[in-house]
């Protein structure tokens, strides 16, 4: 099997620079967003299968994460702010030469972005692949319900000064890796080497506020939330992947996105936490694998063990 290095360079995008791991020479682009705590190393097990089936596929660390230019201020880490971003670096792409259709996957934080970038139809995109972050819509559905609102305590908890901050890089950071070990099922996926990849990003400088004032300033973007409160059909065929065990996210978050999503496919992962693709980054390689190339989506089974019995969703 061929090699595919990932390699790191910074992209110029939005008046920006993005730290972006880069990996495949393809004429399809795919761009794939972090979510919080992570960054770009979440990405590591898909950005080689992408080369392998033809792409070009970046990376980024988004916004104020790791060597990512940091703007100041919670007005910097707005919704349209975010998906200009997204925008600025397909067209980045496009400059480099990279003309092929556009594939967006995103996870968590990332997933926010990408489905208002994708409800936008700011830019043309060939696919979107979403993890474990359900359509606004029924986000938004959820977070009227009491069972979600408990899960989504710590977004409240974000919305106070400094305090957040203090907490989540004491200690070197040990509660950004709990979020991580704490939260996984299979918790050999994050051993010590896989953990310091994400407490030294959070204790660069100013980090820490950057990341969680993503949080602060959609909890004070009303206009954004309503505007995503009757989105249109989307169009762009799309693959939602979910870890069952998802502590702060429920399954019954996706139930009626087949409604919402004209071409449309999800796949559930039993025993596997909301860090889906870097915990059975065996079973969501199988699944993007096939939705891409056009064949039946596999099913998981116990610990993302892909079933033989593959089966299409209506």
């Amino acid at each position: 099997m061929a090699s595919y290095p990932i390699q790191t360079a910074y992209i110029e995008a939005n008046g920006l620079a993005f730290e972006v791991d880069m990996c495949g020479d393809g004429q399809k682009f795919a761009l794939l967003l972090h979510g919080f705590p992570e960054n770009k190393f979440s990405w590591r097990y898909q950005l080689p299968l992408l080369a392998e089936l033809g792409y070009t596929a970046w990376a980024p660390n988004l916004r104020g994460y790791g060597g990512t230019t940091r703007p100041q201020g919670v007005e910097a880490y707005r919704m349209e702010h975010l998906t200009a971003d997204v925008a600025a670096l397909i067209d980045a792409a496009r400059a480099r030469g990279i003309a092929g259709p556009t594939t967006l996957i995103a996870h968590d934080w990332g997933g926010a972005i990408a489905w208002s970038f994708v409800l936008s139809g700011t830019r043309p995109l060939e696919r979107f692949i979403v993890m474990n972050l359900p359509h606004p819509a029924l986000f938004l559905k959820g977070l009227r319900t009491w069972a979600q609102l408990k899960r989504s305590w710590y977004v409240f908890f974000f919305q106070l000064p400094w305090l957040p901050e203090k907490i989540f890089t004491l200690r070197n950071a040990e509660a950004v890796a709990q979020a991580f070990r704490g939260m996984a099922v299979d918790k050999s996926r994050f051993p010590d080497s896989v953990l310091d990849q994400y407490r030294k990003s959070a204790l660069l400088p100013g980090a820490m506020t950057a990341m969680i004032n993503y949080y602060r300033a959609a909890f004070r973007n009303r206009a954004a939330s309503d505007a995503m409160a009757n989105p249109p059909l989307l169009e762009t065929p799309t693959l939602m992947i979910w870890g069952e065990e998802d502590a702060a996210l429920g399954r019954e978050l996706t139930y009626g996105t087949e409604k919402l999503v004209k071409d449309f496919t999800i796949r559930y992962l039993p025993q596997v936490s909301h860090w889906v693709q870097q915990e059975a980054p065996e079973a969501v390689n199988a699944m993007i694998r096939a939705w891409i190339e056009g064949r039946p989506v596999p099913e998981a089974g116990l610990r993302g063990q892909i079933l033989l019995g593959d089966r299409r969703d209506s």
